[in-house]
């Protein structure tokens, strides 16, 4: 039986092992590096023609025209190609959840109870995800790995998309704690008629208030339990949110409608948080509320349907231009479960086709994305003194024919764009004498 047990598990072993992608992160490149004659998106809205991007040991260290290099330098030529910042999910469980709906084994996103301020996403970030690579092919070097469920899930961590563990993976850590935030809709059982189920009747509204004043109540507790100078136990709860108070962490408030969002507004009044909406599909409406309480947006799904029957068909399109226009921070996402967040560019593109200009919404999905993660001083944008977090593309990355990444670069170290769709691509290729 034993001997038995032993080659079931070695052949499972093996065939695990084959099916693994032969692709390794990139080893750091120890000097001068030169991008030249390409188009350079800078990400603050600068563009320069025929530019050149200097890199010395990682770092940014000139970008402009009429930059020689020199003869000792590995030089990249970029002719007819458009060079961009690495672009930036701001909130994902990539690493967390392999296979959607329905495969347990493959999801660590989530953790069990309500209140879970002490909760790390990054130790639970999967390096050898296979979506990772197809992230890395289409332009997306940076993600901040979040964690889901109850009502607060947890501290998220930016990591880079070209690591062997979650050690090197790590760009920042725990730089914001989520909360999810009730509904003030009633949202009734649409199988209970057919079932013979009875309908809910609880007011939504009450129970809402019910829980944020739960919320509210931790985050009063914590708030004096850290000003105690001393304690006689530790509370990992309350030591989590520590950095909420002393502004190195910032809140990120999850939830789409205008009340949860006023509610956000009385966590910045009462507690002096620096907080993020999350969703924020009604956030149109009071943009300049917003804007007055310094509260960023991320936007999730930009691809849908409008969030309720009153609004324009349209408006989930229109949203970042009203911000936009608002002065409010915000950033645009891409949360889908079948496209694995490889739509991020294109709903950028769309924000571009209604109202936005192109560099506006490029900086919707690097610049902007930084400055809400609190990474904007490391990368976002091609700037002097910045990591060389940079995309090659063949045409416009906002626009799906022509957004095709024939290069990348995180921290000035070229990454391999392999992953198995493009393993799977040549296998069959080859398979059907169809190679050239």
């Amino acid at each position: 039986m034993k001997k038995l047990f032993f080659l079931i598990t070695s052949l499972l072993f093996l065939i695990t092992a084959n099916a693994q992608d032969d692709v390794y992160p990139a080893k750091d490149y120890k000097g001068v590096l030169f991008i030249i004659n390409g188009t350079i998106h800078v990400g603050n809205g600068q563009v320069i023609e025929n530019g050149t991007i200097k890199i010395e040991n990682g770092k940014i260290v000139a970008v402009g025209q009429n930059i020689s290099a020199t003869q000792d330098a590995k030089v990249v030529d970029s002719k007819g190609k458009q060079i961009y910042p690495g672009l930036i999910l701001p909130v994902t469980d990539l690493g967390l959840k392999e296979i959607a709906n329905g495969v347990r084994g493959s999801n660590d996103y989530e953790e069990i109870g309500d209140l879970n301020p002490s909760i790390r996403s990054i130790v639970a970030y999967n390096t050898d995800s296979k979506i990772i690579g197809t992230l890395r092919a289409s332009g997306i070097l940076l993600a901040s790995v979040t964690p889901q469920g109850g009502t607060i899930s947890g501290s998220s961590s930016v990591v880079q998309l070209d690591a062997w563990n979650y050690e090197d993976a790590a760009y920042k850590l725990d730089g914001a704690i989520h909360v999810n935030l009730p509904t003030f809709i009633a949202r009734p059982n649409r199988f209970a008629f057919f079932l013979g189920l009875p309908q809910d009747h609880v007011d939504p509204t009450k129970q809402a208030l019910e829980k944020i004043a739960e919320i509210k109540s931790f985050f009063r507790q914590a708030k004096a339990y850290l000003q105690e100078p001393t304690h006689k136990e530790t509370n990992l709860k309350f030591e989590a949110v520590k950095g909420l108070f002393d502004k190195k962490q910032k809140l990120f408030v999850h939830g789409d409608q205008v009340k949860q969002m006023l509610i956000a507004i009385d966590f910045v009044k009462e507690f002096g948080f620096d907080v993020v909406m999350v969703g924020a599909s009604e956030s149109f409406q009071i943009a300049d509320l917003l804007k007055q309480n310094n509260i960023a947006v991320i936007l999730q799904e930009e691809h849908a349907l409008p969030a309720t029957e009153d609004d324009d068909v349209d408006q989930p399109y229109k949203t970042p231009y009203q911000l936009q226009k608002a002065g409010v921070l915000f950033a645009l996402n891409d949360q889908h479960d079948e496209t694995r967040y490889r739509n991020l560019m294109f709903n950028a593109g769309t924000a571009a086709a209604y109202g936005l200009t192109k560099e506006q919404a490029l900086q919707s999905i690097t610049l902007n994305s930084a400055k809400i993660l609190g990474i904007d001083d490391r990368t976002g944008s091609l700037e002097v003194g910045k990591d060389a977090n940079i995309v090659i593309s063949d045409g416009d990355i906002l626009d799906m024919r022509t957004s095709i990444i024939s290069a990348a670069f995180i921290q000035g170290r070229q990454v391999s764009l392999e992953n198995k769709q493009t393993q799977l691509y040549e296998r069959y290729m080859k398979k059907y004498g169809l190679m050239k």
